[in-house]
């Protein structure tokens, strides 16, 4: 009875703001997690950006459609789920990581969903619920589940404290400064032994 859980973007595919900020040369928007805590200040920020600017959905998604998943990704998510059970928990949107959920074959995710009208502006954003990766944590814990999560940001840090045991993968310096408890992986390699270490250890 064990359970994986990750974070996506960072840690399986790219960082889906940032390129957006890219292909616009919005700078502001190159904002994550890593740099703004509080998601939601952050997603305030990103939907003010958008209505100043003129952005909509089918601008996200024209960059979203161009994005794969990082390099030796899909078969590390491939990897995983021959032994384990796995677990994308994202603050991500459905509407945005549904390309990139097709290119990892679908592994299950649980994220949010935007507000978007008719003309495809980006109106709001609706959180599964506050604080939702600890939370699930918390409950596949709750059904004698041993789980090890790993992600790359503060926004993880909760779901990697609430784990039986919690990695970063390749986390900014100041995430590795403030959190100095998590094991610090830098490759897919390096991640993978570090969750068949964290499972061995339970058993």
């Amino acid at each position: 009875m064990e359970i994986v859980c990750l974070d996506l973007e960072g840690v399986l595919v790219p960082e889906i703001w940032v390129n957006f900020a890219d292909l616009t040369g919005i700078e502001e928007l190159r904002a994550t997690t890593r740099d703004v805590p509080d998601y939601d200040e952050l997603m305030r920020m990103r939907l003010d950006i958008l209505r100043r600017e003129g952005f909509g959905l089918p601008d996200i998604e024209q960059v979203i459609a161009k994005l794969r998943p990082l390099s030796g990704a899909p078969d590390f998510v491939a990897s995983l789920r021959e032994r384990y059970q796995l677990v994308i928990l994202s603050d991500t949107f459905y509407e945005f990581a549904r390309p990139l959920m097709r290119q990892l074959a679908w592994p299950t995710l649980f994220c949010h969903r935007l507000g978007v009208a008719e003309d495809g502006r980006i109106t709001d954003y609706h959180l599964r619920m506050p604080d939702h990766k600890r939370a699930a944590v918390t409950a596949f814990r709750g059904l004698n589940f041993h789980t090890v999560a790993a992600g790359d940001s503060y926004n993880d840090t909760g779901m990697l404290a609430e784990a039986d045991k919690g990695i970063l993968f390749c986390p900014p310096q100041r995430v590795i400064d403030d959190f100095p408890q998590f094991p610090v992986t830098r490759d897919y390699v390096a991640l993978r032994n570090a969750i068949d270490q964290g499972f061995a250890a339970a058993s």
